[in-house]
């Protein structure tokens, strides 16, 4: 029976890329997304792809569609790629109440709810992985991205406890940080800016890191089943130094407004 990887945000960015990835190496891959449109031309993209429209938020819906993919796979999941997550930044007294909310229960109790409906499936699955798509973001915070640091420094976590809890029933898990990749994600204008994320990357001279560097980490992630916490471009790695060795000096940067 072929290896089962459930993979939210899997309809573009991040979650594709990995996606096309295990697929090409004889994995069956459920996708899962809110956007159903998406999924259509993703699976097309997937070889044996199952896709599933869905709202992490909605813990039936999590649910119904494990059942239906494990069902298909087996029983398996070897891996659960807890990836789905939005872009939301802005100064936060000026951030909408809807905005906020929206940003934290799905960049925290969507991925609480997949780890919640996944366990079982994989503790019943030998050498299965649950990988969180944490950030750079959660590694310091600045300014204009307190919401999304939120969510990311908790999912850091969340990913860190989980690994001292589950390891013991042979399941690995472990948090993707990122910093800035080649994915739509970038294309989302942010609240208090006129321009979009990919612009102000490159306006204040940092790197924007190929998609497929990540597909890299997230296999190794796969092979060797050992870091906790595992950063992929160099700001990530930048900030994870700074924030040990430089703390004063980062904290000066993170406080000029990211605009």
């Amino acid at each position: 029976m072929a290896k089962a990887a459930f993979i939210t945000g899997g309809a573009s960015g991040i979650g594709l890329a990995v996606a096309k990835s295990l697929a090409a190496d004889g994995w069956l891959v459920g996708l899962a997304d809110v956007n159903a449109t998406g999924l259509e031309a993703a699976k097309a993209e997937v070889t044996g792809a199952e896709t599933y429209a869905m709202d992490v938020r909605d813990r039936d819906a999590w649910k119904a569609a494990l059942a239906d993919f494990t069902g298909k796979s087996g029983g398996r999941l070897d891996f659960l790629f807890n990836n789905a997550g939005i872009a939301v930044g802005g100064q936060l007294e000026t951030m909408t109440d809807s905005d906020i909310d929206r940003g934290l229960s799905i960049n925290i109790n969507g991925v609480v709810n997949g780890a919640r409906a996944a366990h079982d499936l994989l503790k019943a699955t030998p050498g299965s992985a649950m990988i969180i798509t944490s950030s750079a973001a959660g590694i310091s915070g600045s300014a204009g991205m307190s919401v999304y640091a939120a969510g990311k420094f908790a999912m850091r976590g969340f990913a860190e406890a989980l690994n001292a809890e589950w390891g013991h029933e042979g399941i690995y898990v472990g948090s993707l940080m990122p910093s800035f990749i080649d994915t739509p994600l970038l294309n989302h204008v942010t609240q208090d800016s006129n321009r979009n994320i990919r612009e102000s990357v490159t306006a204040a001279g940092l790197e924007i890191t190929p998609v497929g560097e990540v597909v890299k980490t997230v296999r190794h992630m796969l092979d060797i089943r050992r870091d906790v916490h595992t950063r992929v471009g160099k700001t990530a790695h930048r900030l994870w130094f700074m924030q040990r060795w430089m703390p004063g000096t980062l904290r000066k940067l993170q406080g000029r407004a990211f605009k």
